[in-house]
């Protein structure tokens, strides 16, 4: 009987650390998608704003997507993200000042500010979308993209993703969330809620 439990359970290790193995190789092959050089316009997903200042994982959203504007002067944005606890201004809105205060100019800046998921994100988002825009990238943190991108697809979007690099003090938090989100996913069908 010990034995049986024993073999139960190295397998089950096994078959856990194989499974988040292939999780991490759909993550990766998502972040390595050729991304457009001029695409109509960009969806920065939320993270969390401490006050009113973008975390470093938001941040790097933010430097990612300011850099691609600035290259591509026709590209516009939409910024995605309501007010959690603890957050004294919006994610869209701190998404907002970040990238002014990176030159980028105010008309091109859209907000939805209601949003609370990742799947809301992208609902809400998608009406802000300009009616003449076919081609759109998803801004978020690498960890992020392949769940991101999977659910505009079901939303019925055709984005690819631009990755922005995930803080290494919590690369091993981000990827462990990621992987359970992706799980629910899976199981429900439901990404992102």
């Amino acid at each position: 009987m010990k034995r049986t439990m024993k073999l139960f359970c190295v397998i089950s290790v096994i078959a856990v650390l194989g499974y988040f193995g292939f999780l991490h190789m759909e993550i990766q092959e998502s972040i390595r998608q050729q991304i457009p050089e001029i695409a109509d316009y960009l969806m920065i997903l939320g993270a969390r704003v401490k006050g009113s200042v973008p975390s470093l994982s938001l941040q790097y959203r933010i430097d990612k997507a300011a850099e691609y504007l600035s290259a591509n002067k026709h590209t516009v944005v939409i910024v995605s993200g309501g007010k959690g606890p603890g957050e004294d201004i919006s994610e869209a809105k701190a998404m907002q000042q970040g990238l002014i205060a990176q030159g980028i100019e105010e008309a091109r800046i859209m907000m939805e500010d209601k949003s609370t998921t990742t799947h809301e994100n992208i609902v809400f988002s998608k009406e802000l979308i300009p009616d003449t825009a076919t081609s759109g990238l998803i801004v978020s943190n690498d960890f992020h993209i392949y769940r991101a991108v999977e659910i505009a697809k079901k939303e019925g979007l055709d984005m690819k993703g631009l990755p922005a690099k995930t803080p290494k003090v919590s690369l091993l938090k981000s990827y462990t969330r990621e992987y359970l989100a992706i799980t629910k996913y899976y199981l429900t069908g439901l990404i992102g809620r």
